[in-house]
């Protein structure tokens, strides 16, 4: 049977990642500012999905991936724990 979710009962598996690069940007960058950044992005995020995605309830995109990527200067293997 097919299943979307990780093993863990989370829809995504980079939220964690997500949320632990943002909280250790200096100076610590809010949800609503990684939200902005990614909408300059072309992004169509709000903080609540930011929040969403950091707490696994929510599935990340490739081209979400992508940016995050992008904003923290990390490789999506890394956003994936593959690095």
């Amino acid at each position: 049977m097919f299943k979307n979710k990780n093993e863990n009962g989370l829809n995504n598996i980079s939220g964690k990642k997500i949320a632990l690069l943002r909280k250790n940007v200096k100076p610590k960058m809010s949800q609503r500012v990684l939200a902005e950044k990614l909408q300059l992005q072309g992004i169509d995020v709000d903080k609540n999905a930011v929040q969403r995605i950091e707490c696994g309830k929510r599935f990340v995109t490739d081209i979400e991936l992508v940016s995050f990527a992008k904003i923290f200067d990390i490789s999506v293997d890394e956003l994936l724990g593959l690095k």
